[in-house]
C-alpha cells in the first residue's frame, strides 16, 4: 500500500508543558522493510536565537513530573555515545513557530519505541556534550503509541 495513504505503526501527540502551552503536534513513525520513517507537524513553537529545537526519543514511558522530567534520557540501548542514540533525531527547524520534518532512521524498529517518549527541547542540540546535546529545558513531549 502506498505509505501517503498508509496508517501509521505508531504516534505520539506531542504537546507543550505548563510554559508552552501553545506547542502542540504530532509524531507519525511507519515501519518499512529497512527503516523507519518518522514525519513529525509542529505548531507554536517559541522563537529562540536560532531556530533549531532538540528533537530526541527518550526512555521515559509517560509526559509527567515537572518539566516533564520523568521521561529521563535519551533512548540508548546500545550504550553508544551522543549524537549517535538510537533516539537522537535530526533538530526540528521552526518557520513562525511551526515545523515539519520527514526522516529514516535505520536505528530502531517502530516496535522498540512504542511506550517511549518524544521531547522537543527549547534549544539546538550541539551534536557533542555528552550525554545529550545541551539541548536545554524539555519544552514538549508526546507518548508514542501504537496506532
Amino acid at each position: 500500500m502506498n505509505q501517503c495513504y498508509r496508517k501509521p505503526d505508531a504516534r505520539a501527540i506531542i504537546n507543550g508543558g505548563k510554559k508552552y502551552p501553545r506547542i502542540h503536534g504530532e509524531a507519525v513513525f511507519f515501519q518499512t522493510n529497512c527503516a523507519v520513517k518518522i514525519i513529525v507537524k509542529i505548531k507554536g513553537l517559541p522563537e529562540n536565537e536560532t531556530g533549531f529545537y532538540g528533537f530526541h526519543i527518550h526512555e521515559g514511558e509517560r509526559c509527567s513530573g515537572e518539566s516533564f522530567s520523568d521521561t529521563g534520557g535519551h533512548y540508548n540501548p546500545n550504550d553508544e555515545k551522543h549524537p549517535c542514540h538510537a533516539g537522537d533525531l535530526p533538530p526540528l527547524l521552526s518557520c513562525s513557530g511551526n515545523s515539519y520534518m520527514e526522516v529514516k532512521t535505520d536505528r530502531f524498529r517502530v516496535k522498540d519505541v512504542i511506550g517511549k517518549t518524544v521531547i522537543i527541547h527549547a534549544g539546538t542540540d550541539d551534536l557533542r556534550t555528552q550525554p545529550s546535546g545541551n539541548s536545554g529545558d524539555k519544552i514538549a513531549c508526546g507518548e508514542i503509541c501504537r496506532e
